[in-house]
């Protein structure tokens, strides 16, 4: 039997795999029905519709998306997925890649509940923009 560590480091790389992927339901199929997701202190948006959705948009902006893993920790049903975004934006073509974590709260089935994700905003946009 696979201990909670195990499972939790597979669920981080096929989440990273997921994202990578451009399927945007497979990204929402880490969460709960009812799980949510709200970033740099964004809005909440909650539910798998909302996910996707989320997701979609990500895709649109990076066609190209790749997400790696760069580390996992878990503490009790709360885990850091520490990962590196890399892409080019769809419409200025400027190499993107941008590093951050996701802080979660899952559920016994390992199923994302919460996720807050942080990442820098303002290189984030200074890459898009090539500045």
């Amino acid at each position: 039997m696979a201990s909670a560590r195990d499972i939790l480091q597979t669920l981080a790389q096929e989440y990273a795999i997921a994202w990578s992927s451009g399927d945007p339901a497979a990204v929402a199929g880490f969460y709960a029905q009812d799980g949510q997701i709200s970033i740099n202190r964004g809005e909440v948006l909650k539910g798998r519709a909302s996910i996707i959705e989320m997701a979609a948009g990500f895709y649109a902006e990076f066609p190209d998306l790749e997400v790696r893993c760069d580390l996992m920790r878990r503490a009790g049903s709360h885990a850091i997925f520490i990962w590196t975004l890399e892409g080019h934006h769809a419409e200025t073509k400027n190499h993107v890649v941008v590093g951050g974590w996701e802080e979660w709260e899952l559920n016994s089935d390992y199923q994302v509940v919460s996720s807050l994700v942080w990442f820098d905003a303002d290189d984030y946009q200074r890459q898009i923009e090539g500045r």
